[in-house]
């Protein structure tokens, strides 16, 4: 009985089958975040739109991040993680019929607020399933947990460009008036709409255990000093939010300027450039799996540096070079991109315990970086050309690599 009573519950097999049905969600967020970033084009030709102003969809979205990552960690400590669950799928549900209005009045501005809603509820989402997955087992393996995790998010991801170069991009000279252009969004995200709304039932039944088991991020108790310490006094938490900042704001700006990019390096139609887009992902896919049997090898912040680097690297090379070398090394950004949001995160929350929730608020709140990268990158590409704009991903790049170097060595953790 001793034996039993004392067995880490973390490593226990019946956590098998939750890690499972949490997963199964990051498919989701990574196949509406990704579809999200296919309106930068589409809404360009509605609104014949420059592309800082395209870009205000992710700002939209993003922006989300900013103004709800807060709000979640403290709604997940009143009502537990997978409630939070629920609720983050349902407010998806509201968004994405935020649509159907949308394109019926050809709005610009009602498209960026079905948007941003979506964005609230994905942001929920993450910053729940996030954590969750991270303690979901022994603290030494949660790089390896949500790298797995996050290959999901990548195989939505890869699909999501398809979809909307089946379903939603088209061919402008085609289409008779805007209204026509902007009604193609409103059948996939009623879809989407009804698969959330489901999905979110489904969630409401299953059985996902509460985390308070493993003592490392075992809630403090009311009253304790933990409590009131300052996330902002954790380096590696803080340079990690910086980390994620810059992470997504490349990998987002990258893949809604892509479309456009690869059709001035010579591809001919909207649907092979989003085919490029997919395959942009699907490298983040393989990246993903194939990271998740590396760490198990390699620590994960030499890793990170690695990857830094190497993205570093690819986007320089497409900045000085033309046709299918341009779109190739750019594509193998994906690869590159694969590892970054697992590994920056887990070291970010490294050594919080009770913290913990504070921690992924802090560094949730940080993905805001989409918002705000994506329409400097746009801004750049306006007045100086695509290529020319990619000085800040590969500033960007360098900075994840000196983070997964150096700057995620905690220099405090809970106990000091």
């Amino acid at each position: 009985m001793v034996t039993k009573s004392t067995t880490n519950p973390a490593e226990s097999p019946s956590y098998l089958g939750p890690f499972i049905t949490v997963t199964a969600l990051f498919f989701i967020f990574g196949f509406i975040t990704n579809l999200n970033m296919a309106l930068v084009p589409h809404l360009r030709s509605i609104f014949d739109l420059p592309f800082a102003l395209a870009m205000l969809a992710e700002s939209a979205f993003f922006l989300a991040y900013f103004v709800f990552s807060s709000p979640t960690s403290k709604l997940i400590e009143m009502i537990g993680y997978k409630r939070t669950m629920i609720v983050s799928l349902f407010i998806q549900v509201v968004g994405c019929l935020l649509f159907v209005p949308a394109a019926k009045m050809v709005s610009f501005p009602l498209f960026l607020t079905a948007v941003f809603v979506v964005g609230a509820g994905v942001t929920a989402l993450q910053t729940s399933v996030n954590p969750y997955v991270a303690i979901l087992g022994p603290e030494h393996s949660a790089p390896v947990r949500l790298t797995l995790a996050q290959a999901l998010n990548s195989l939505g991801g890869s699909i999501a460009p398809l979809v909307a170069g089946a379903y939603i991009l088209t061919d402008p000279a085609k289409m008779s008036t805007q209204a026509a252009i902007a009604d193609t969004v409103r059948g996939p995200y009623l879809a989407i709409a009804a698969g959330l709304l489901i999905l979110g039932f489904a969630v409401m039944f299953m059985h996902l255990p509460a985390i308070t088991q493993t003592q490392a991020f075992r809630p403090a108790k009311a009253g304790d000093p933990i409590l009131s310490r300052s996330i902002w006094g954790y380096r590696h938490t803080v340079l990690g939010a910086l980390g994620i900042f810059l992470y997504v704001g490349v990998e987002v700006g990258l893949a809604s300027i892509a479309v456009n990019y690869f059709k001035q390096q010579g591809v001919s139609s909207a649907k092979t450039a989003s085919f490029l887009v997919s395959l942009y992902w699907l490298g983040a896919l393989v990246g993903r799996l194939l990271g998740s049997w590396v760490l198990t090898k390699i620590k994960s912040g030499k890793l990170l540096g690695a990857f830094g680097i190497a993205g570093t690297a690819m986007i320089l090379i497409s900045m000085v070079s033309s046709g299918p070398v341009a779109i190739w090394t750019l594509v193998l950004c994906g690869f590159f991109n694969s590892i970054m949001f697992p590994n920056i995160f887990a070291l970010g929350i490294a050594g919080l315990g009770p913290m913990t929730s504070k921690g992924s608020g802090l560094i949730m709140t940080a993905v805001v970086g989409g918002a705000i990268i994506p329409p400097l990158i746009g801004w750049v590409a306006d007045r100086a050309g695509i290529q020319h704009s990619f000085v800040i991903p590969a500033l960007c790049y360098l900075y994840i690599a000196y983070y997964g170097l150096y700057g995620s060595k905690p220099k405090r953790t809970i106990t000091a």
